[in-house]
């Protein structure tokens, strides 16, 4: 047993020791620098290592995005914590901005190299920590759409800000494209808080953002007075209000 788990504790230095091979590479190189026959040389271990630890090299580019985006998602994460779901949505875009302008090897690795039908991990998370940003502005009742279009707008608009600003000269980069493109994507997203009579901040109500409220309150607590059947029926009902024509009104 001790025998069974110092082996699987080396195999996790090494798995270890190769990823940060790999993202050394990476960043000092780039993408095309990264080659199993240059990974394993630059860890100092044979080729087949890779291959038997990772499967293939895309299985190693895998945990190598992980690596580089692992603090990234751990701040995004944070910022859950925020009062006001808009500016939660604010804060998200510009660590964002921010992130992919520091590490474009990480970024470009997760975003830039299209497969379709596929979409890394690292990618993965960032997508479900946008879309439970979006759910909190949903039950605020502020969306103007429905959660899962909402989140698409924003994760798209980010990731063509960022790669947009990549492919610039560092000297013909203007920052405040990412701004007026946040402010663009902010305002189509959401509804400004009306205020009642007596100054307290009320959303502005619109068929989409009350559905989505709804559909935010389901996720979060469910409810007993409905199959599981019924909810999914609700749920398909409540999204099609929010993307009707008139779902705004």
């Amino acid at each position: 047993m001790a025998m069974e788990t110092a082996s699987r504790q080396d195999a996790s230095l090494l798995r270890q020791k190769i990823v940060l091979a790999a993202a050394g590479l990476l960043e000092e190189e780039g993408l095309d620098a990264v080659s199993t026959r240059a990974v394993a040389a630059r860890a100092g271990v044979p080729t087949p290592s890779i291959f038997r630890l990772f499967g293939d090299k895309d299985g190693l580019l895998e945990e190598v995005a992980e690596h580089g985006f692992s603090r990234y998602l751990e701040v995004k994460a944070e910022l859950l914590s925020g009062d006001d779901p808009v500016q939660v949505l604010r804060d998200a875009w510009d660590l964002h901005i921010r992130f992919g302008l520091e590490h474009p090897a990480y970024y470009s690795l997760v975003y830039g190299q299209v497969r379709p039908g596929h979409v890394p991990q690292a990618g993965q998370r960032a997508a479900t920590g946008l879309r439970h940003m979006i759910t909190r502005v949903a039950a605020a009742g502020r969306l103007r759409m429905s959660i899962e279009r909402a989140t698409e707008v924003m994760h798209s608009a980010g990731v063509g800000t960022i790669l947009t600003l990549i492919s610039l000269p560092d000297d013909a980069r203007d920052l405040r494209t990412a701004d007026t493109a946040r402010e663009m994507v902010i305002d189509t997203l959401t509804l400004p808080p009306g205020v009642d009579g007596s100054g307290h901040a009320t959303a502005s109500g619109t068929t989409a953002a009350r559905a989505m409220a709804l559909l935010a309150a389901l996720e979060s607590a469910g409810t007993a007075a409905l199959s599981s059947v019924e909810q999914a029926l609700l749920r398909e009902w409540l999204n099609r209000l929010a993307e009707a024509p008139d779902g705004g009104c």
